[in-house]
């Protein structure tokens, strides 16, 4: 069966701010394209590798047709594979960017979607700015609600900003191919990574313009993995950490903890009362600190889903690699180097017609292969 996208053309003209979104689209059954120049896509010399084949890159850029343009003089080329397409996903760093301008490009093609993906967007007085993905995260705010607050803000893990900004610019591309489904109109959707990483910010800005409201500090403290409503935190077991929380039922937690002998006061009726709910918390958070560092970390994390209390064990990579409800998921996949397939990870999603699907990965060929394999004309 073939995948939801399956009727779609897409050229990836992307960067690492968007190659994740060309991803999702490309592994949904979408026809993607990824022209790269005769020295090949920088983005192949990103570790690790693997029989000298960049791990990072076959993840990346999986299920793609990878042409080779050699441009100036493939121009013509170049210009028609552009105008066979429905998306194109841009970033003023991808291959063949400087050289195409895609609003004159969009005009005389007006059903076109073109996604242009920038650190900062095309207008603004950052908008020439450069910003990788720890530098974007910091200016997006992101960095700045992590770690404790005696410790400097803390990296988040991998390249998550940009793994944002790409999930954006494939979200922006179905919208935009929607419209044209509806009115038959293409468009050129400016994306920010800047704006893409402040949109997650979620409450915290909602604090800061709504403190007063909320007789609250106009900026939540950074507090490690302590949560501003101070009943989620990560406690050291015996053997690793556990995320806990008394929500949603706090009687729960109690019950549980009279099981353990380990409530001292907190069966007061004081504790009861809303004027003593903060109290409440504080207490039951110290109590479970002291009660969780007797605990092995699994087994707890276990009986406490068996009683339906929301503890997640912290765990490691090694446990995670072969995660019992991933594999139970078919989570796990296998990617093809040049000589074995080796694991790798795989979607989110499960549709029951159209089903999500790793595609080939290779190197690029001649464009004019490419496109007469794919039925797409090879001139104009």
């Amino acid at each position: 069966m073939s995948g939801p996208l399956s009727n779609v053309r897409i050229i990836d003209l992307t960067d690492e701010k968007s190659i994740y979104g060309a991803k999702l689209l490309a592994d949904l059954g979408a026809d993607v394209v990824r022209p790269e120049p005769p020295a090949g896509d920088p983005l192949r010399r990103r570790g690790p590798f693997k029989d000298e084949q960049s791990l990072w890159h076959i993840f990346f850029a999986s299920s793609r047709r990878f042409v080779c343009i050699d441009l100036p003089e493939d121009q013509s080329l170049f210009h028609n594979l552009l105008t066979k397409a429905d998306l194109i996903l841009t970033g003023p760093e991808g291959f063949g960017v400087a050289e195409t301008d895609f609003d004159a490009l969009q005009a005389d093609y007006p059903s076109l979607v073109v996604v242009d993906v920038r650190s900062f967007g095309r207008e603004g007085p950052w908008k020439d700015y450069l910003a990788p993905d720890l530098v974007a995260g910091a200016l997006g705010g992101a960095v700045a609600t992590t770690g404790d607050a005696d410790t400097p803000p803390l990296k988040s893990f991998g390249e998550l900003n940009f793994m944002v900004s790409g999930a954006y610019a494939g979200i922006a591309g179905l919208a935009g191919l929607y419209a044209k489904r509806r009115n038959g109109a293409g468009q050129v959707v400016d994306v920010s990574v800047h704006e893409s990483i402040a949109s997650c910010l979620e409450h915290v800005l909602m604090f800061y313009w709504y403190h007063e409201q909320m007789m609250r500090e106009p900026v939540l403290p950074r507090r490690g993995s302590l949560h501003w409503s101070n009943a989620y935190v990560v406690f050291q077991a015996l053997d690793g950490g556990v995320m806990v929380t008394p929500t949603p039922d706090f009687d729960r937690q109690l019950a549980w903890l009279i099981e353990e002998g380990v409530q001292e006061d907190l069966i007061d009726p004081k504790y009861d009362l809303p004027e003593h709910l903060v109290e409440r918390i504080m207490k039951t958070m110290d109590i479970l600190k002291r009660w969780v560092a007797t605990k092995e970390a699994e087994p707890l994390f276990l009986e406490a889903q068996a009683r339906h209390s929301p503890y997640g064990w912290v765990i490691p990579l090694a446990q995670m690699a072969e995660n019992e409800q991933l594999r139970a998921r078919d989570w796990f996949t296998q990617v093809a180097t040049k000589t074995e397939s080796v694991k790798g990870p795989g979607a989110p999603y499960h549709f029951s017609q159209t089903p999500w699907a790793l595609g080939d990965y290779g190197e690029a060929h001649p464009i004019s292969d490419v496109m007469e394999d794919i039925g797409w004309e090879v001139a104009s």
